[in-house]
């Protein structure tokens, strides 16, 4: 059998890897097809070599839009049977990726821990886990420790990695001179940042890409080219800083193509519905057609405690106009650190973000979801509904809790049922609504 490095090496040399098929099989795509959308660095199928429990998903051009679930501790909640919790309920619920953002404690045991048990797609943030691991001050870090991270984490079987190296001197130079209402809000970029400033040297990731290619082609380990300069408020949207960047981001895509390394790009934060479709486009321009990972957008900024409502309005425009993954925001999102309801409320609207794209870019069995449902709909069949549900238990709940006098009504209309009056009418048979 022919060796190969990576997915996409494999690829390139017509090797159909069996995370391919699988990929092929789940998306109903011709794996020929498939193969040559990874052979162009178009979709992506992370699935670092030590994952072993890998249920392997693809993202990107032509896929189903998938969704990313943030978790992970913080110094002010420690607790990870709680974080395992909200793991196994975001798996339960179709969440294809858990990106583990621990800030505290010993974050390589929940690391090994999730590569060890979950079959979804894990990612991490290296530059978080440094701070954590060294013990020391963010200015004494060396560059070689930085790195040595890295490769930490792809031992530990990490599929994909958010890696800021497009904030490098120049675009730092530029974020200072072109003046931002809130400045940087990514927590990966403001410390790389904040390390450059204090020690005067280039960011690590930037100037040792090469190294860190290396590292990911021997795991397979996917990067998520993070965006430092993502705008955190409308007033910074679509701004030189984050342009600059993006362009940056697309100059290491394709080097990281010429080593057979995966890559996808990551997005902007907050940003009003009219810039979102252009957005888009200059991203899938710029780097040349590489999937894009969106946090968002969020359309507004007045909204703490419903921004999953945000980002999921701008995450179904997003990915109708080309992102491929959405990261899900709970309504704890600016507040705290999520629990387990807040985790649910934004994986399902994620879900109905990534689906209501769907839709509309046309992707296999989407539309005939909706149909189905509309069938039941139509045949008053309450099982049916609650089956097809994105949340079977709260469909089901809601009925529960004010049942109607006719079960083939519900409590809103009663007799007055549009569905049930037209299938009688049509039927042939009397309509009464009140002597019944």
């Amino acid at each position: 059998m022919a060796e190969y490095t990576t997915q996409m090496d494999a690829a390139r040399k017509g090797i159909k890897t069996k995370e391919l098929l699988a990929v092929a099989k789940k998306e109903k795509m011709d794996a020929d097809v498939l193969m040559d959308l990874v052979a162009k660095g178009q979709v992506i199928i992370p699935a670092n070599k030590l994952h072993t429990c890998l249920e392997p998903n693809g993202i990107g051009n032509r896929l189903s839009t998938k969704i990313n679930v943030n978790l992970g501790t913080s110094r002010d909640w420690t607790d990870l049977d709680m974080e395992m919790e909200k793991v196994n309920s975001a798996v339960a619920m179709g969440a294809e990726a858990i990106m583990d953002l621990s800030s505290f404690g010993d974050t390589q045991k929940f690391r090994k821990k999730l590569t060890g048990e979950c079959p979804a797609i894990i990612g991490t943030v290296p530059i978080y886990d440094a701070v954590v691991y060294y013990h020391k001050a963010l200015k004494e870090i060396t560059t070689e420790e930085w790195l040595d991270i890295v490769e930490m984490h792809a031992k530990d079987g990490v599929d994909f990695m958010t890696i800021h190296c497009g904030i490098n001197k120049e675009t730092a130079k530029h974020f200072k001179k072109m003046k931002r209402l809130m400045n940087i809000v990514s927590r990966g970029g403001s410390i790389i940042f904040a390390w450059m400033e204090m020690t005067g040297k280039e960011n690590p990731f930037y100037e040792h890409y090469d190294r860190i290619l290396d590292i990911c082609q021997k795991y397979d380990v996917t990067m998520s080219l993070g965006d430092a300069c993502r705008p955190g408020c409308q007033a910074d949207a679509s701004d030189v800083s984050q342009i600059q960047e993006l362009i940056t981001l697309g100059e290491l895509t394709e080097r990281a193509w010429e080593k057979n390394v995966q890559v996808m790009i990551e997005g902007p934060g907050h940003m009003a519905i009219d810039q979102i479709a252009a957005n888009m486009k200059i991203q899938q321009t710029l780097c040349k057609g590489a999937p894009f990972y969106v946090l968002g957008p969020l359309v507004t900024d007045i909204a703490p405690g419903y921004d999953h409502i945000t980002s999921a309005i701008g995450g179904a425009i997003a990915a109708t106009y080309g992102a491929s993954f959405l990261c899900y925001v709970t309504p704890a999102e600016h507040l705290r650190l999520p629990d387990v309801d807040d985790v649910k409320e934004g994986i399902i609207a994620a879900k109905i973000a990534a689906h209501a794209a769907d839709i509309a870019k046309g992707i296999p069995g989407a539309k005939e979801w909706d149909y189905q449902m509309s069938e039941a709909r139509k045949a008053l069949d309450w099982e049916k509904m609650f089956s097809l549900a994105l949340d079977p238990e709260k469909a089901r709940r809601y009925r529960e809790e004010a049942k109607p006098e006719k079960e083939d009504t519900c409590s809103m209309c009663g007799n007055f049922c549009a569905v049930k009056n037209m299938n009688r009418i049509l039927d042939g048979e009397i309509v009464s609504i009140f002597d019944e």
